[in-house]
């Protein structure tokens, strides 16, 4: 499996690198956010990895499904980003379904005690 990962960070490619290599998915990092003018690096991959800044508007999708990508995956929860009615039927997207709650409080938590400091 082709992966085409769009605004990555240097701390996804230490984690996802070591799935790709457990797995035996071929990954291309891309530094650039997805959108209509990246969307054509897309061509020969089977899923495209996007995150939370990127365009994901029915321009984006119509290219993504042109180019025959099987999978738009959302390294972030949200999908406001996401024209959903362009995606409907026609590109299969999953998500992060949230982020660790507890983690959330424990940060809320602490911002609590620096403002009391």
């Amino acid at each position: 499996m082709k992966i085409a990962f769009f605004d990555t960070k240097p701390y996804d490619r230490i984690w996802f690198d070591l799935l790709a290599k457990e797995y035996g998915y071929k990954i291309k990092y891309f530094e650039h956010r997805l959108n209509p003018d990246t969307a054509p690096l897309s061509r020969g991959y089977d899923v495209v990895c996007a995150f939370v800044n990127d365009d994901l508007s029915a321009a984006v999708i119509d290219l993504l499904c042109e180019h025959k990508v099987g999978l738009l995956a959302l390294r972030c929860a949200g999908y406001n980003n996401v024209d959903l009615a362009a995606a409907r039927g026609r590109l299969p997207i999953v998500r992060v379904p949230n982020y660790s709650p507890a983690a959330v409080a424990e940060h809320a938590a602490a911002l609590l005690l620096s403002v009391n400091r």
